[in-house]
């Protein structure tokens, strides 16, 4: 059975399969989840990794980010072998 993206919800193919500490193995983080290369990488370019730990560590509260909910409802409609380049956000990179 394929695996499905949590976060978007299509298809992961095998070449765009990731593995997701929901809370950062740097911080002690052991479980995780398949999602998207882009939908993960979306993910720590909006978020820094204390973020992760102390307001993100489910799906569920990175769904109700404006920002991922902006994400999801754009990537959503690409095919599942879709992959762009992400960008850090503005608010990471200041």
């Amino acid at each position: 059975m394929p695996d499905i993206c949590p976060l978007c919800g299509r298809i992961v193919p095998a070449e765009q399969r990731d593995e997701h500490h929901l809370v950062p193995k740097s911080r002690g983080g052991r479980e995780t989840q398949v999602l998207h290369r882009i939908c993960h990488r979306q993910i720590h370019a909006q978020f820094s990794e204390a973020e992760l730990e102390q307001s993100y560590p489910t799906v569920k509260a990175l769904l109700a980010h404006p920002a991922i909910q902006t994400f999801v409802a754009w990537v959503r409609k690409k095919p599942p072998g879709f992959y762009d380049g992400t960008r850090r956000s503005k608010r990471r990179r200041e």
